[in-house]
């Protein structure tokens, strides 16, 4: 069982757990108390965009960064440039908790992605409710089908979505879904291993219309240089921030070329 898989399983097990507390029904019935950002208007604007991510520690890594305050990174992500925050919320994998988003909300304006491994309409009300603006779906770790059902949720919920994949093989199916956003991930998900060359393999694959978000992979100005030659819009961005002391100003140098 390769780490996608490993997640994957826990996640399932997670839901079960979390579905007899709160049942789907309830979860529906519940109320957002937060207004829907603008994700993708966010990402639109002239010049490479970077969405900055809360990750305090990754299966790769470990620890980055584990006592990280997610209102205080936000913060400093907000006065240094960042577009939007990308928050993970896997708690095992990544240090992240649901409730991080709620934190966020209220310390910053920006637009929030839910980024976790979303393979159930359980964690598409859950995202909705607990106020992001967006999430992420993984094409590589759920059936098409499932994935598509999902992304109409979350559409239908004014969310919006950035689907992801790392695997060329999928991307006739996702364009086929006409989405607003797509990420190009160039870390294998199944060894953990990231290549930034990858992203130039399939632009000719991208969907025109769509905004490109460029995942992993970004260490340096010259990185977001490259990317954005190739036709991305958008980066999302997170060990090589959170790894430093003041993320938010190794975001500034990011952006600045310092």
């Amino acid at each position: 069982m390769n780490i996608l898989e490993e997640i994957i399983e826990l996640k399932k097990n997670e839901l079960k757990e979390k579905s007899k507390i709160i049942p789907l029904d309830r979860l529906r019935d519940s109320q957002r108390l937060y207004s829907v950002r603008n994700f993708y208007e966010a990402l639109s604007l002239e010049g490479v965009q970077v969405i900055a991510e809360i990750k305090r520690k990754s299966p790769a890594l470990g620890n980055i960064n584990i006592d990280a305050k997610p209102n205080v990174v936000a913060k400093s992500y907000e006065a240094n440039g960042a577009a939007c925050i990308s928050i993970l919320t896997d708690r095992k994998y990544f240090g992240g908790q649901l409730e991080f988003i709620q934190q966020v909300k209220t310390a910053v304006d920006l637009p929030i992605l839910r980024k976790d491994f979303i393979i159930s309409e359980y964690q598409i009300w859950e995202s909705f409710h607990s106020g992001a603006d967006a999430i992420l779906l993984i094409a590589d770790a759920i059936e098409r089908e499932l994935l598509k059902d999902l992304y109409e949720l979350a559409i239908e919920l004014g969310l919006h979505v950035i689907i992801e994949t790392h695997n060329v093989g999928h991307l006739d199916w996702v364009c086929n879904l006409r989405p607003k956003i797509i990420g190009v991930n160039c870390r294998d998900l199944t060894s953990m291993s990231a290549d930034i060359s990858w992203f130039e393999k399939v632009i000719n694959e991208l969907p025109k219309e769509s905004i490109w978000v460029a995942e992993s992979g970004i260490n340096n100005y010259a990185d977001l240089q490259y990317i954005y030659q190739l036709g991305f819009q958008a980066a999302l961005v997170g060990t090589l921030l959170m790894k430093s002391e003041d993320p938010g100003l190794a975001l500034a140098k990011l952006l600045y070329k310092n």
